[in-house]
């Protein structure tokens, strides 16, 4: 038996028609959507399969959609047997990471995102904040730029050595970009809509935090790996706190990718749309077994992988 992770997407990765190839393929997947309805009220499977990007885009449906998506690529491991050993996300993954691992109930946590998702809209919409990924740099140095920038800018997302995000006021974010150009960096500014992991969401995560209190919490029934602590978490005893503390706290990503490394996991196993996380353990981790399910075709070219 291979020794597997099974990691999570994070927001920005939606796309219209998410999920629709794995639900036909696997009908029970169809009491996802149902629950995903019956918490959130709204019909996440009709703006899943049939929503524009603008729709998508929107905050209190991205990650709902992309969260739901993610389960439904989990049921087609259960459908096919594949196991796992620990889990991880990237921001919104750590929520399907924590359903995958036993944390939270799935119905749970759709109360937990449409929490998130309601309190970081409103935020966003109170404030003019943005992200973007600066290409082929060292995080040091994307800091020291970030500093000698008018305003506020900060690296927030350490996504892999060459990939670093960072978030801010909005002509913060554009000085630094200039910046960045003039040293010859790339800089891809991120499909979100305000900069999450910095203290300008706090009081999304002071609207969070009193909304969330009487979800119950289990420890995992795996390893799972934390974006605010880099490493495997262990204390599980203030869940709330730890999730408000997540939106205002910087993603290390690398710092995670290098400790599955050292726990020698075989194969990584991304969940739910698109395939940035599998970039990124490329990207961090050569040559390694890292693959994405999205789809028939990225399901059939895992399963191939694993059978063969």
């Amino acid at each position: 038996m291979s020794k597997n992770i099974f990691l999570f997407s994070g927001q920005g990765s939606q796309y219209p028609g998410m999920g629709k190839e794995l639900l036909a393929l696997y009908p029970t997947a169809e009491a996802i959507y149902e629950c995903a309805g019956d918490v959130l009220g709204m019909d996440l499977k009709r703006l899943c399969f049939e929503g524009t990007e603008e729709q998508l885009a929107q905050t209190k449906v991205s990650q709902p959609a992309i969260f739901t998506t993610s389960l439904v690529a989990l049921e087609a491991m259960k459908q096919n047997g594949i196991t796992f050993e620990a889990v991880a996300g990237h921001s919104l993954g750590e929520y399907a990471a924590m359903v995958a691992a036993g944390v939270v109930t799935m119905e749970d946590g759709y109360r937990l995102i449409k929490h998130r998702a309601a309190a970081m809209q409103e935020c966003a919409e109170q404030q003019d904040g943005a992200m973007c990924a600066v290409l082929g740099m060292e995080a040091e140095e994307i800091a020291k730029v970030c500093e000698s920038v008018d305003g506020y800018v900060v690296p927030v997302n350490y996504n892999s050595p060459a990939q670093t995000a960072v978030a801010g006021e909005t002509a913060a974010i554009e000085q630094a970009t200039a910046k960045f150009a003039e040293l010859g960096k790339k800089c891809v500014r991120l499909a979100v809509s305000a900069a999450f992991h910095s203290k300008l969401m706090q009081p999304a995560a002071d609207a969070f935090l009193p909304s969330i209190q009487d979800i119950p919490f289990s420890k995992p029934t795996v390893n799972f790996y934390s974006n605010v602590t880099g490493g495997v978490l262990t204390d599980f005893s203030d869940m709330p706190h730890y999730l408000a503390k997540h939106l205002v706290s910087p993603v290390r990503f690398v710092d995670e990718m290098n400790g599955m490394n050292q726990a020698g996991f075989e194969y990584f196993i991304e969940l739910g749309p698109n395939k940035v996380l599998t970039g990124l353990v490329k990207k961090t981790l050569k040559g390694s077994n890292a693959y994405n399910v999205e789809n028939e075709k990225t399901l059939q070219k895992l399963l191939e992988k694993m059978n063969g």
